[in-house]
């Protein structure tokens, strides 16, 4: 938003015209990538954190979110993970062809790009903080939806977004900024008529914002990411096996139902056989999903202090 004075620029990568927001002019280059139902701005406080400490932050739209255009929304396979990878690459060596590497920040479909650009080009990444949802190895004997689809039934959301446009209309019955305020504030039934009561961290503002954008782009584009995830899996057999190896730190709040399905994974040494640079886990108490937003003093502290141990260089 205006009060925050960030540059919004568009840039043509990999076909599309991708928006995104900067500031700072610092010598080190941070690539904020965000997840669903956010776009660029759930990162407005890491943001100007970063370029008041120094370091030059960029948090794009990702393909299918926001203002950034040029993707059409109708075919899932144009949001898989190589597609999306390959969008961050380019923008990195369109807006900054002098950084070998950059220090990269995820969150929820956000953390799950950031795990496969490290993959992908590790040669890119210089550290990461990645947040919410934890390193997930592929396994070759079991595709990603019918295994969340044996387990957690039909109702479980990954499941129901698979069918294209259901949900979408189910979505526009019930009006944009009050799925996203369910989406943000889940308390009792999904849409269920509860009343919404926005927390501190999240104003009627902030809702406003995000709302405005996705009366423009509809939800499909975020959707689609879900959608493919059963073609991320195909595609990426040949990493099968293979171990994230860049420095990492990894914050997950206790009260977010991916650490509380993952604990034993990230706790007792699953993730840092996968990730052997995972130098820490952090755990925030009494925080949910959305921790850069609800406590974002603690985040910005957390990702400074980390990045400036790679920072000399």
């Amino acid at each position: 938003m205006e009060e925050y004075c960030f540059d919004h620029k568009f840039v043509k990568v990999n076909g599309i015209n991708m928006h995104y927001v900067e500031k700072g002019k610092g010598p080190h280059f941070v690539l904020f990538i965000h997840g669903f139902p956010e776009l660029w701005y759930s990162w407005r406080h890491q943001i100007s954190f970063m370029a008041e400490h120094g370091y030059r932050a960029v948090a794009p739209d990702l393909r299918g979110y926001g203002d950034t255009t040029g993707v059409p929304t109708d075919d899932p396979r144009n949001f898989s993970c190589l597609r999306v990878v390959g969008d961050l690459v380019e923008l990195v060596n369109t807006i900054a062809p002098e950084q070998d590497e950059v220090f990269v920040v995820g969150h929820d479909w956000g953390a799950i790009i950031s795990w496969y650009l490290c993959l992908f080009r590790p040669d890119k990444v210089k550290a990461l903080v990645n947040m919410s949802v934890p390193f997930s190895p592929r396994n070759p004997n079991a595709k990603p939806v019918e295994t969340f689809k044996a387990i957690l039934g039909d109702d479980f959301y990954v499941v129901r977004f698979q069918e294209p446009g259901k949900v979408e209309a189910e979505y526009a019955k019930i009006g944009t900024k009050k799925v996203l305020e369910k989406l943000y504030i889940p308390n009792g039934k999904p849409f269920d008529g509860s009343p919404v009561i926005l927390p501190c961290w999240l104003s009627e503002k902030d809702i406003d914002y995000y709302a405005s954008k996705y009366e423009k782009t509809g939800f499909t584009g975020g959707l689609n990411y879900y959608r493919a995830l059963d073609l991320n899996w195909e595609l990426t057999a040949a990493w099968t096996g293979a171990k994230v190896k860049v420095p990492v730190k990894f914050i997950v709040g206790d009260l977010d139902s991916s650490y509380n399905g993952a604990k034993d994974y990230i706790n007792n040494g699953g993730m840092k056989k996968d990730v052997p640079l995972l130098e820490k886990v952090v755990i925030l108490e009494n925080v949910g999903h959305f921790l850069q937003q609800e406590k974002p003093i603690e985040v910005n502290k957390q990702i400074h202090n980390f990045f400036m141990g790679f920072s000399s260089t």
